[in-house]
């Protein structure tokens, strides 16, 4: 099969309540950056599927955001393979997820699970009835998770630039450094694990988003939970997944705590 590749925001479709949040969702989002967005449908060999449901979808989001650019195609296979493949070509995937204390959660299905270990594009998960948003909740802060031990660009990078289209405040929570900024390190493991003060990691961000305001604060309490609290004021949650070499599906206790938990969209950025 030939496929013409075009960056653009991909969402997986099933036809659920929680799947069509994440794809209103996703044309929101495609829409403020200015790129296509494409409806994935997979159909498993030996599960009968509806065909029709993409087209419908496709034709209400366009009609709900004229000028964005809509595609659906739909393929046969392992869900988790398909999606997992069809990311590379995406600027963003996003899966729907259901509400939280639903039974079996989001994760329980292992679609999101093994899609999330498969790929490193930036995915994001959006609750059943989280798809449509006011203007007042879309200007909800952006929250990142920084693990001052493993800083990377691309996870910070990204939560700058979805506070810049959003046009909303970035709460940068973490786990805080007592070490005055521009003090040079002492020899130990904690040192170690926090060579730079937040400043420093944060100004390259800063300088070249000077608009975007930025709140930090230190983490109180278990990280997981903290995250989970703030998301119930947020219009994103951005957390990391951090690559690992033959760790498989495994994910780390913040981003299964708050994938499970947290009741604003979710986006993990995998990274080294």
């Amino acid at each position: 099969m030939t496929r013409t590749v075009t960056l653009c925001v991909t969402v997986g479709c099933d036809g659920s309540r929680a799947s069509r949040a994440a794809a209103e969702w996703a044309a929101r989002e495609a829409r403020m950056l200015g790129l296509p967005l494409h409806l994935l449908h997979v159909r498993e060999p030996d599960h009968p599927s509806r065909t029709a449901w993409s087209d419908d979808t496709a034709d209400a989001l366009a009609a709900r955001h004229p000028g964005l650019d809509v595609r659906a195609e739909q393929f046969t296979g392992r869900p988790a393979d398909v999606l997992a493949d069809l990311a590379r070509d995406a600027a963003l995937l996003v899966l729907g997820s259901r509400a939280p204390g639903r039974v079996g959660g989001f994760l329980a299905g292992s679609v999101a699970h093994a899609v999330l270990a498969r790929t490193e594009r930036p995915v994001v998960l959006v609750r059943e009835g989280a798809g449509h948003h006011d203007d007042t909740e879309s200007r909800m802060p952006v929250v990142l998770g920084l693990d001052l031990a493993h800083p990377d660009a691309r996870l910070i990078g990204f939560a700058f630039a979805a506070a810049a289209r959003r046009g909303t405040t970035l709460r940068i929570v973490h786990d805080g450094d007592r070490r005055p900024e521009g003090e040079p390190p002492s020899a130990g493991p904690r040192t170690l694990r926090r060579a730079l003060a937040p400043g420093e990691i944060l100004r390259p961000w800063r300088e070249k988003l000077p608009d975007v305001p930025v709140a930090e604060e230190d983490l109180c309490g278990t990280p997981g939970a903290h995250l989970v609290d703030l998301s119930r004021e947020a219009s994103l949650v951005v957390i990391g997944r951090q690559i690992r070499a033959g760790f498989g599906a495994r994910l780390g206790p913040v981003a299964h705590a708050v994938l499970h938990r947290a009741t604003a969209p979710v986006a993990v950025i995998p990274h080294v």
